[in-house]
């Protein structure tokens, strides 16, 4: 019912920016939460930051500060402006979306990745 697609990932050198987009499709009336999730090489997938419909907006400690999760409900679509980056950052950024906090994760819905590099 949902289809998540994600672009703007790519390499950039250590302290630079980068801005991610994921735009929603099909039933987004059900879409309540946004998210973005990363996984790094030989790493678990971790939660990077969460906006709820009310742009109520929360941050893994690692990109607090760096980082800035945002969203355009009349267009579907959830960013992720990261500044500041550094080569820990490096890894494939995925988009997460459900109605429920507490299952998104497991039973949302989720994007095909975009890749984020990040250069000494």
């Amino acid at each position: 019912q949902v289809q998540l697609v994600e672009s703007g990932g790519g390499l950039v050198q250590a302290g630079g920016s980068l801005r991610l987009s994921c735009v929603a499709s099909g039933s987004t009336f059900s879409i309540l939460h946004m998210g973005w999730y990363r996984q790094a090489q030989g790493k678990q997938r971790e939660l990077v930051a969460r906006i709820s419909s009310s742009a109520y907006a929360t941050y893994v400690e690692s990109v607090k500060g760096r980082f800035t999760i945002s969203r355009d409900n009349a267009k579907n679509l959830v960013y992720l402006q990261m500044n500041s980056l550094k080569p820990e950052d490096t890894a494939v950024y995925y988009c997460n979306a459900g109605p429920n906090i507490a299952t998104m994760y497991s039973m949302g819905y989720w994007g095909n990745g975009t890749l984020v590099t990040v250069s000494s």
